[in-house]
Formats: structure tokens, C-alpha cells, sequence
């Protein structure tokens, strides 16, 4: 009876353990596969559809070897009426096509032409900073944005008499710092500090250097829509005469290869110094225009298949 009692405790004890055993293995499994999640960077992606928001540039990039053609179109005021069909058959418009170019993955130029004062413009966009979690948490993605922008029309095009010696083709400067965050899969905010140093012929600018907040948001309704706005304020003793700051909202839907972009805005300018410090149309009265984007892009090299949140819809 003892070696029976004996022999049933000894299983019993062994059963216990390996028990135990299991259980503590299972939880110290559980623990190295927390800590190698931790010690995992997750980037957030797709903090905006494009690589504007509306007019201006929001933080993503285009992929290293991919092009992207661009044209924006504005059209005349909503209160040039009837007829001018709401500004739609009004000659004074604005058209601007554009090429961006990936250098690398977070490395981007560009150049453009736009009617509005015969303007050619250049910039590059470098990412800084990337929102992440893990073994990394930033609550935010940064980037760098400078934009140069010269002025070709001739002297005796100008609305006023340039004395001699003035310089007709001015150029002017921006540079701009985003700062997006996504908040859910559905919403982005972006805040855009914005210092300009312009020209004061081509508009009637008291001070030549100019500075500036914008903020930018997008709600996706969908796949493949999104609804953008976008505001920037001057600051009051920098504002020009007769200028108005700019409000933009719009709607983006992926088709395909391409973004397209239908939207409202109080600007006849396309480039950063024209439509942040030279808006003088405002809401209250009417003078908000119609006006479209259309972004094509063309993979020209080996495809970065690891952003393939890029890829269009």
C-alpha cells in the first residue's frame, strides 16, 4: 500500500510540473514575442493620397525612379456670372503643369511652369523625420520644402510702369516645413510653417520677407475619395495690401494610374509665393474659383516594391 501510495504521488508531482513547466515555457514565449514586436519600427503610411494636399505640398514623397506629370487648372471667379458660365468661359485662367521626380524614396524634385506671371518654379522635398512605432515611437512626420520661383513676363505686360533699371524677372523664395501626423486610417492633420522672401514688383508687397502658418487636413470618405482643406494665415504686419489668405478645399479620387482632384479656392496663383501671399479673391464675395488637378504617374525604374502603399487605387 505505502509503494502504491508512493508510486501515485510520484505521477502526480511529474504531471504538476510538467504543468508547470508547459505553462512557464508558454509565458516566456509570449514575453520574446512581445519584445521582438517591440523591438519592431512600424512607419505610418499613406498620411495623405498625394504628394499635395490642393495647392500646396503635403509630406509624402514619390518613390526613388517614379515620374509624376501634373496639371492644375484654375478658371475664372464663381461671381464673374452668368455669362461667363461662373467662371468656367472666362479667359483670364491659370494653368500649371508640372514634373516631380523620385530620387530616392524619401529624396524628391521638381519643376513647373504656371500662366499666372509666366512663372517657372523648382524645389526639392527631403523627408526628415517619419511618423513610427515599436522600437521607435515619433508622433510625427517632417519634411523640408524650399521652392524658388522666377517671374518671366515682360515689363510692358506688368498692370503698372516699371521705372528703369528694375529687374522684370524677379525671383522669390519659399521654405517650408511640414508637420503631418495620422491619426487614424481615416484622418491626417498638417501643420505648414512658411517663411517667403518675394519680390515687390509683381505684386504689391510692402515687405519683402513674409511669414506664414498653414494647416491642412484630410478625411477619407472612402477607397478612393478623400476630402481635403487648406488654409494659410499671414501674419497681419506681413500681409500685403489688398491680399486675403487663402482657403482651399477639395476632393481627391483615385482612378486607376491617376489622382484627380476637384476643388474650390479664393486663388488665381498655383505656386507656393503666388497663392499663400498673393490671393486676393475672398469667400464672402464671390471671387472663389473652380479648378482641377490631374496627377499621372510612370515607374521608370526597378519598382519599390516595399511602399506599396503608394501604389494607386
Amino acid at each position: 500500500m505505502f509503494a502504491i501510495i508512493i508510486i501515485v504521488s510520484s505521477k502526480t508531482f511529474a504531471q504538476d510540473t510538467a504543468k508547470v513547466n508547459a505553462k512557464d515555457t508558454s509565458d516566456l514565449m509570449n514575453e520574446l514575442e512581445n519584445e521582438t514586436g517591440n523591438n519592431k519600427v512600424v512607419y505610418a503610411t499613406s498620411t495623405f493620397q498625394y504628394t499635395r494636399i490642393i495647392d500646396g505640398q503635403s509630406v509624402e514623397n514619390l518613390p526613388s525612379h517614379v515620374l509624376d506629370v501634373r496639371i492644375s487648372h484654375r478658371f475664372g471667379p464663381l461671381n464673374s456670372g452668368v455669362y461667363n458660365f461662373f467662371g468656367l468661359d472666362y479667359s483670364p485662367f491659370n494653368v500649371l503643369i508640372g514634373f516631380d521626380y523620385g530620387i530616392t524614396n524619401n529624396f524628391m524634385i521638381g519643376v513647373g511652369h504656371s500662366a499666372y506671371q509666366k512663372t517657372y518654379n523648382a524645389f526639392f522635398k527631403l523627408k526628415l523625420l517619419k511618423q513610427s512605432t515599436g522600437a521607435v515611437n515619433m508622433p510625427v512626420t517632417v519634411s523640408f520644402v524650399p521652392t524658388v520661383a522666377i517671374n518671366t513676363l515682360k515689363a510692358q505686360d506688368y498692370p503698372i510702369k516699371l521705372d528703369s533699371g528694375i529687374n522684370a524677372r524677379p525671383a522669390s523664395y519659399v521654405f517650408q516645413l511640414l508637420i503631418a501626423r495620422k491619426f487614424c486610417e481615416q484622418f491626417s492633420l498638417q501643420l505648414m510653417p512658411t517663411y517667403i522672401h518675394t519680390d515687390n514688383i509683381s505684386f504689391n508687397h510692402t515687405k519683402r520677407n513674409i511669414f506664414a502658418i498653414g494647416i491642412a487636413g484630410a478625411q477619407k470618405l472612402s477607397k478612393r475619395m478623400s476630402l481635403n482643406a487648406e488654409y494659410y494665415y499671414q501674419l497681419p504686419d506681413d500681409k500685403a495690401p489688398g491680399a486675403h489668405n487663402v482657403l482651399s478645399v477639395g476632393i481627391d479620387i483615385g482612378t486607376g494610374g491617376h489622382v484627380f482632384e476637384l476643388h474650390f479656392t479664393n486663388s488665381v496663383g498655383i505656386t507656393e509665393k503666388s497663392f499663400i501671399s498673393e490671393t486676393t479673391g475672398r469667400w464672402d464675395d464671390g471671387s472663389v474659383r473652380f479648378g482641377f488637378n490631374i496627377s499621372r504617374v510612370f515607374q521608370l525604374g526597378k519598382k519599390y516594391r516595399e511602399n506599396k502603399s503608394w501604389e494607386k487605387k
